[in-house]
């Protein structure tokens, strides 16, 4: 070997050593960079195919991350973090309001309740004027050491009114905040795991709705039971078929919205049949006039929520401004859990009357 090619072996060895001293001791600052860029918010047009569902949130978007990356990503802004947690949240609201039911905690359980104290109940009260007393009430401070337990227990038992059908509303509600809030936190780790995670996101949807019917057709048709197992068993065979069509990968495509939209709709108008039926063997109920104004308020929440949610404004209308906060699918959540608060309220009204009355009639003054 020559003295150049000696030197020049040297020199190759000895770049060698440095590139390995420096992979093994890379810079902190270098380590960062590389852990930002691999982890890097993307734009909407650097996505894969299967995540494209708006193109009006244009930026703040995970791609492949790890599930401990996307796990800790809850507490870091992207366009997901308020869709986590508005449902999250909502998960855990209807926990406590469950625990709260079933170990006679009355001022939690029946704070939704609160508001309808001081409203009349006599079933010739006028509906506006009832609205309009309790949006008066509900603009005054709450004092929870002036909430009164209602008449009726939910833990004891009382009278014998089956629980099940309330237990079966707040499970499915939980099933479904917290599948929703899983979904959005996590449908950025792969492709598999995003379709699976949005099939289970739609089927908790629809358990909602089929869980939601449960309690008010149960307590109202309780002493004419053919019509509350008609009436649960065709939600129950709707949702079945809602489920079963939209476990077809193809239909999470962002372009079905409106059909996914469409199916969920109907489920709940299919609730106007066993509704009118209700008013009309039940006009004497004392508390009709109050649970029919929650009723509608769920009813107006799930269906303006739904028109947010396929509408797809305000990110429609400036696009690239609501990636963060404020888009349409964070209100269409917060909606969502509004719908299911204003429903909770009606079946507690439901229970107490089922409760005073049991079986009897109730003449029309």
């Amino acid at each position: 070997m020559s003295f150049n090619e000696g030197a020049a072996c040297k020199r190759k060895v000895g770049k060698e050593m440095e590139q390995t001293h420096f992979q093994n001791n890379k810079p902190e600052e270098y380590q960062r960079a590389k852990k930002g860029k691999r982890y890097a918010l993307v734009s909407f047009w650097d996505l894969p195919e299967y995540m494209k569902d708006n193109e009006f949130i244009l930026n703040y978007y995970r791609v492949n991350w790890p599930l401990k990356e996307a796990f800790f990503s809850a507490l870091k802004w992207h366009n997901e973090t308020l869709n986590v947690w508005t449902h999250f949240l909502g998960f855990v609201l209807f926990l406590v309001l469950t625990v709260a039911n079933f170990m006679e905690v009355p001022h939690v359980a029946d704070l939704i309740g609160f508001f309808t104290r001081s409203i009349p109940i006599s079933a010739d009260t006028n509906v506006s004027q009832a609205i309009q007393d309790y949006y008066t009430e509900a603009t005054k401070l709450i004092d929870l050491k002036q909430i009164t337990s209602t008449e009726m227990n939910l833990g004891s038992g009382n009278k014998g009114v089956a629980q099940w059908p309330f237990l079966v509303f707040l499970g499915g509600s939980m099933f479904c905040l917290l599948s929703s809030s899983i979904c959005h936190l996590f449908s950025c780790h792969s492709r598999n795991l995003n379709i699976f995670l949005l099939q289970i996101d739609y089927v908790g949807i629809t358990i909602m709705i089929i869980t939601s019917f449960f309690p008010p057709i149960y307590y109202i048709f309780q002493c004419d039971s053919n019509w509350h197992f008609a009436y649960l068993g065709g939600i129950t065979v709707m949702g079945l078929f809602t489920i079963v069509t939209l476990l077809s990968p193809k239909l999470s495509a962002g372009k079905f919205r409106g059909f996914r939209a469409m199916l969920f709709t109907s489920m709940g108008l299919f609730g106007i049949v066993p509704a009118i039926h209700a008013l009309i063997v039940n006009w004497g109920n004392p508390n009709r006039n109050n649970i029919l104004i929650y009723e509608l308020a769920m009813a107006f929440f799930y269906l303006t929520g739904a028109g947010f949610y396929v509408s797809r404004i305000p990110e429609r209308l400036r696009p690239g401004w609501f990636d963060l906060a404020g888009h349409s699918h964070q209100i269409f959540h917060v909606l969502v859990v509004m719908g299911a608060l204003a429903h909770y309220g009606a079946t507690l009204l439901i229970l107490e009357w089922r409760n005073n009355f049991g079986c009897q009639r109730i003449n029309v003054q």
